[in-house]
């Protein structure tokens, strides 16, 4: 299949998008762009989150982690339903009864205008990081399938994405996204099917055959009760697993926002159990692509690369798994950045104007900050690609996970203490706990065997609690200046000190 072939598959799935997006634009107006007007079905919220936690990134990373570390990281999508859960209980209700735009302007009301800021910038930052390292990845698998052949230069690859992107959220922003995220995921979940189907293929066996043959390969191994210091371990993944989603959707503005969108507090709870539970089977098909891969490779004694990650797209570019694998691999990958990228960008201009610029109400504002941060993230693409180095990306997702530690510590501080930390200490703490962490990290990794995994999540969250504490004060009504709430796990936000 023809690189042009592949670029009109992609021109007619971005046309159907931005048919999507003209046809469930609202008024354009602020309301609109950020919240939907709190008028999106449960079910298409639901439906679409499940495309928007699948990335370009996990397309072609989770089946070729089978190699490495088979089928353990089920364990952690284990924890991750009690982690939605508690979101669900504990999280929603209190976004829902402050009636939030911006999850952030949680801190500003419970612990002041410095933990605000904070908070709001080291997402702003973590995920613009994020999200461009992501498309940037995505861009080089689209630029080798697609463009090189057309002789279109890299630049001009992301920046056409990125323009197709903010075309079709410009105007009625989060309201668009719910229901091109449910076309999207459709799309995704059926080009995985397809590569699946066509692989099974290729092997000239059936479904059912090849899933026996990989169940039946200790490759499928789920369970690891063996070396609680591995990384692998199952109290380490699942517990990690239940504070991902705690973190990275229930703290985090992107997977928060659409939630928010939904009629009432009850329709978001079923929405995010529902997205939980599902999350576990969509992620067993992509490790049962990635089994079947490894299965094929061994019986037509290919060479299986060291990178998991080049696995996928080195069968589909091959032309082993057919034509129609390599269509679906190219819409599939279009697809997943299109649903990661568009969330991102929307959440990123909805934190910037709300929460950073503290102009909410200012529609053309918001219209200039849109296109000023899609050319933020065309920019960090840029230096990414002109340094060339994958330990870059590494660490630069090494970076965003510590960030997260903070906003867990400054969530857990407002919502389990009524107490208000000092101000000015706020940014010191939540920029030296990521940094205490890291040299805990390869102190650890230097002079013993163990081997911190996402639990460290977890230690950089409680350092950060735990330093809030030592420089915090318990609220009295002299040193709230009227404007803060005390807003608690399980508290009345109508309750003040």
């Amino acid at each position: 299949m023809t690189g042009t072939t592949l670029a009109a598959l992609a021109a007619a799935y971005f046309l159907l998008l931005l048919l999507v997006g003209r046809l469930v634009g609202g008024k354009g107006d602020n309301e609109t762009f950020f919240r939907a007007g709190r008028q999106s079905p449960w079910w298409a919220v639901a439906y679409g989150m499940i495309g928007a936690s699948i990335s370009g990134v996990t397309f072609v990373s989770v089946p070729g982690m089978v190699g490495s570390t088979q089928f353990t990281y089920l364990q952690t999508c284990m924890g991750f339903i009690l982690g939605y859960v508690f979101v669900a209980c504990f999280l929603l209700p209190i976004y829902y009864r402050m009636n939030l735009t911006s999850i952030y302007t949680y801190l500003d009301r419970r612990l002041g205008l410095s933990s605000y800021l904070t908070g709001a910038s080291f997402f702003f930052l973590s995920k613009l990081a994020g999200a461009s390292i992501r498309l940037y990845l995505v861009c080089t698998i689209l630029q080798r399938f697609i463009f090189d052949g057309m002789g279109v230069n890299f630049i001009t690859t992301v920046s056409l994405v990125l323009l197709l992107i903010w075309l079709y959220t410009m105007y009625s922003g989060i309201k668009t996204i719910v229901w091109t995220d449910c076309l999207q995921t459709t799309v995704l979940l059926v080009s995985l099917v397809l590569i699946i189907t066509q692989a099974c293929q290729g092997m000239g066996i059936t479904l059912g055959e090849a899933c026996s043959r990989v169940w039946s390969d200790p490759m499928s191994r789920i369970f690891d009760f063996g070396d609680p210091q591995g990384r692998q371990y199952f109290w380490k993944q699942f517990l990690s697993g239940i504070f991902i989603p705690i973190v990275m959707t229930g703290l985090d503005q992107d997977m928060m926002q659409k939630n928010l969108t939904c009629k009432t507090l009850r329709q978001s709870r079923l929405n995010m159990c529902i997205n939980g539970i599902f999350y576990l089977p969509v992620n067993l098909l992509f490790l049962m692509l990635g089994g079947i891969l490894y299965l094929m490779c061994t019986q037509m004694g290919i060479t299986v690369p060291k990178a998991g990650d080049e696995l996928l797209p080195m069968l589909c570019s091959s032309g082993l798994l057919g034509q129609a694998a390599m269509a679906c691999f190219t819409v599939g990958i279009v697809a997943a950045a299109f649903s990661s990228a568009d969330s991102a960008l929307t959440s990123l201009t909805t934190c910037f104007c709300v929460d950073l610029a503290r102009r909410p109400d200012s529609i053309w504002f918001r219209r200039i900050s849109h296109f000023g941060i899609a050319c933020c993230l065309l920019m960090v693409i840029i230096i990414v690609d002109a340094v060339g180095s994958s330990s870059v990306i590494d660490a630069v997702y090494t970076v965003c996970g510590y960030t997260y530690g903070p906003l867990l510590g400054l969530f857990a501080f407002g919502m389990l203490t009524r107490r208000r930390p000092r101000a000015s200490l706020v940014p010191v703490i939540c920029v030296t706990s990521p940094m205490i962490c890291f040299v805990l990290d390869w102190a650890v990794r230097t002079h013993t065997s163990y081997r911190f995994g996402y639990e460290l999540l977890m230690v950089n969250g409680l350092l950060v609690f735990l330093l809030l504490l030592l420089s915090s004060a318990k609220l009295s009504t002299d040193n709230t200046g009227g404007n803060g709430h005390i807003e608690t796990v399980g508290g009345d936000s109508s309750r003040r000190p």
